[in-house]
């Protein structure tokens, strides 16, 4: 059997996180999404990968090409559609094939549900169905899928994997998937809804938080850095090679550090928090439910929760992050959303700043002194 990924898409609702990198390329866990995808994949035996690339299709591919796997790359010149993706894909196709988004996580038991079966999809319910593919079943078939609906008639969705054999093809007229299924089951075509174990989307990039937790729940412990005598650690945690933990400080699992990575001393890493390579975390921090990326520095009595840092923020003493609710709009719609901070890659940031419930955007600089960021701050700008 064939797999076919598609990863061409920037993944617009995860801004300001994706301006240097497709969804499918955000580290979960400190891994790439679609690496857990592609792991699913080989662990049912499935090794004909083939992955539609587009948006920064140079980072995807160069991602690509360092896997032990080999993966089969096709180029999607213009972002039109899932379908339209999928289309680029045909000449490769010889056989039935698994569709599956790249920025997905999906468990490898849902797959084994599917992969054997002709013309089926894995469907899910969700408690916003309405950020989805709404789907219609009656005996185990699907009757319609709905799109993106302001009042969803159900809350089971589509997670966007189907078992397809190559006469799907033939249905492709429009260029969104969801489209073209329903075109199939119009002309007497039937789809089979079967029902995942196991899958997680991140529609908005406090979303992130959620799938970080997820899936640091199953990482394996592993110790390659230093610590020191004094340093409590419980739990599973990976600490990764060239990493240094100072005295005194505590890491509660799970959690996973990169490498060459400089914690501590006197700092608190609580649960579900994972951090990136290079990151250097100063003295007397507290850091928790945080997804921090690579080439990140956090300033003494730095306290750091429901975050989400992009690559290379630099931020200074006594910075806080606070969990807060407010309303926020994003493609026209209104949301209700609860964390602490969204960081883009880039962000500097003086000393006693604190973030609540915003979202800050790339390569903002925001200037020393005692202040509350409570609000959209968009991309390059200054804060004064």
């Amino acid at each position: 059997m064939q797999a076919v990924i598609l990863a061409a898409g920037e993944g617009k609702r995860v801004r300001p996180l994706t301006r240097s990198r497709p969804k499918a390329l955000i580290p979960i866990a400190n891994r790439p999404i679609i690496e857990y995808v592609i792991d699913s994949l080989i662990k049912n035996g499935i090794r004909d990968i083939i992955v539609v690339v587009g948006y920064r299709k140079e980072q995807v591919t160069r991602y690509l090409n360092q896997l032990e796997v080999p993966v089969s790359v096709v180029f999607q010149d213009k972002q039109l559609g899932t379908a339209h993706a999928l289309k680029c894909a045909e000449s490769k196709i010889k056989e039935d094939f698994l569709l599956l988004p790249g920025d997905n996580y999906i468990d490898m038991g849902s797959i084994a549900k599917i992969k054997e079966m002709r013309n089926a999809m894995l469907v899910k319910e969700h408690p916003n169905p309405s950020n989805f593919g709404v789907v219609l079943l009656k005996d185990g078939f699907v009757t319609d899928i709905i799109e993106k609906p302001e009042r969803a008639p159900s809350f089971l969705v589509s997670t966007g994997i189907f078992s397809l054999t190559p006469a799907f093809f033939k249905f492709i007229k429009d260029n969104n998937i969801t489209d073209v299924i329903s075109g199939m089951i119009n002309e007497g075509g039937m789809i089979k809804g079967v029902a995942a174990d196991d899958w997680q989307d991140a529609i908005y990039p406090w979303d992130l938080l959620k799938m970080n937790t997820r899936l640091l729940s199953q990482i394996v412990p592993s110790r390659y850095g230093t610590s020191n005598r004094n340093t409590t650690i419980t739990g599973a945690v990976q600490i990764g090679k060239g990493t240094n933990i100072g005295p005194n400080t505590i890491i509660s699992g799970p959690v996973v550090i990169g490498n060459d990575c400089e914690i501590g001393p006197n700092c608190c890493v609580m649960p579900n928090t994972s951090i990136g390579a290079r990151v250097k975390i100063e003295p007397f921090c507290y850091l928790g439910n945080a997804l921090i990326m690579d080439d990140c520095f956090i300033g003494s009595h730095s306290r750091i929760i429901d975050t989400v840092l992009g690559e290379g923020c630099m931020l200074s003493d006594h910075t806080t992050t606070c969990t807060s609710v407010s309303i926020m709009e994003i493609e026209g719609a209104a949301i209700k959303p609860e964390f602490g901070a969204v960081l883009g890659d880039g962000v500097r940031a003086g000393a006693f700043i604190t973030f609540k419930n915003c979202i800050v955007g790339n390569n903002v600089t925001i200037e020393d002194g005692n202040r509350v960021i409570s609000s959209f701050v968009p991309d390059d700008a200054l804060v004064i």
